[in-house]
């Protein structure tokens, strides 16, 4: 008798369904801590029996899977919109009827399986977190004194960089003792995370500099460090996407339609599915790859082409997504970006290293 497994894990207690494969029924149920010692002797008198373990995706879901995987349970990670939706059927939402309905998603095989990321991955998308976090901190604490100072008709201006910002501050506020003590209290907290950025974008930029697939990427016209890590850590492998285009798709870069009989058919905006920071990065080179870029190459002639037809903010877009297509293609073919199209490609995006070319 087969059995297939579930957990409806969250940071302290994890609730734990096996069920018949067959006919559903339910052979054991337990809540147990979040350890995978505890919950591998919670599972391993089924283990000979036990054809999948389920589980959804999470913030502890990649520690868990890899802890348990090397204990030897089959583990699957669930795609969390596809198992919220299923478990939208219940009546009662409680950790126990989750883990029975995700047993049965199991069971079923109705489900999305989700990649596991590597170890590195996690590590370069914990220093991309970090840096973005300081920086928008950063961002709202230089807004803020700006705003602040408004009142008194201090106007710090756009010329203050962040090289000068503090002394133009404590310039204007020099002749109010009590705005000035306010201020400085600012200033400090501000000048913390200032250094602290700093010293994390060196680290970024240091690893992007010896990682030779991001010193590739970062030869495309747009491409900066950011971007470049930021892609190598969202797609891990590159071989878990069978065609380069999906890749895309994978970003929410996409169009999504809803069609239903003959009269619907509707093709809407992307469907920002997927990593946000990844897309955000990429949109951000592909604009600087329309805009601020001198350099020429058949993707900007194709979205200039595209913003001429349709608008410059649907180019961004599309060049974006050509851009995720050519990144992945790059790191399966060990190839360099090509600035101009090659005579006789097919223009399919799909051969060897003349695919950067052909997806131009």
């Amino acid at each position: 008798m087969k059995l297939s497994a579930a957990l409806d894990t969250s940071s302290s207690r994890t609730a734990v369904c096996v069920v018949n494969s067959r006919d559903g029924s339910v052979v054991f149920e337990v809540s147990v801590a979040t350890d995978p010692a505890i919950i591998f002797a919670a599972l391993a008198p089924f283990l000979p029996r036990l054809d999948r373990v389920g589980h959804e995706a999470g913030s502890v879901a990649p520690w868990l899977h890899r802890k348990l995987t090397a204990l030897g349970l089959p583990m699957v990670l669930l795609e969390t919109r596809h198992a919220a939706a299923a478990l939208d059927a219940q009546r009662n939402k409680t950790d126990k009827n989750d883990a029975r309905g995700l047993a049965h998603l199991v069971r079923s095989g109705w489900y999305r399986p989700v990649h596991v990321k590597s170890e590195e991955s996690h590590k370069l998308r914990l220093l991309l977190g970090h840096r973005r976090t300081l920086k928008r901190k950063l961002l709202d604490i230089e807004n803020e004194v700006r705003q602040s100072l408004k009142v008194f008709g201090l106007m710090v201006g756009p010329r203050a960089q962040r090289t000068s910002f503090e002394a133009r501050v404590r310039e204007l506020v020099a002749p109010d003792p009590l705005v000035a003590a306010v201020t400085e209290c600012m200033l400090r907290a501000w000048a913390a995370l200032w250094a602290e950025y700093k010293r994390l974008h060196q680290v970024l930029v240091q690893i992007v500099g010896r990682d030779e697939l991001c010193r590739r990427f970062c030869r495309i016209p747009g491409v900066g460090p950011v971007t470049a890590l930021s892609v190598k850590a969202a797609i891990d492998d590159p071989r878990r996407f069978v065609k380069s285009k999906t890749v895309g798709a994978h970003f929410g870069l996409t169009s999504r339609r809803i069609q239903t009989g003959d009269s619907i058919d509707i093709e809407g905006r992307i469907s920002k599915c997927g990593d946000g920071e990844v897309r955000t990065v990429l949109y951000e080179a592909a604009s600087a790859m329309l805009v601020r870029s001198k350099q020429w190459c058949a993707v900007k002639a194709w979205g200039m082409r595209i913003a001429a037809r349709r608008g410059h903010k649907r180019a961004v877009v599309a060049v974006a997504r050509k851009l995720a297509v050519i990144m992945h293609r790059m790191w399966l073919d060990g190839s360099e970006f090509r600035f101009s199209s090659a005579a006789g490609d097919s223009g399919n995006g799909a051969s060897g290293t003349t695919a950067l070319a052909a997806a131009c």
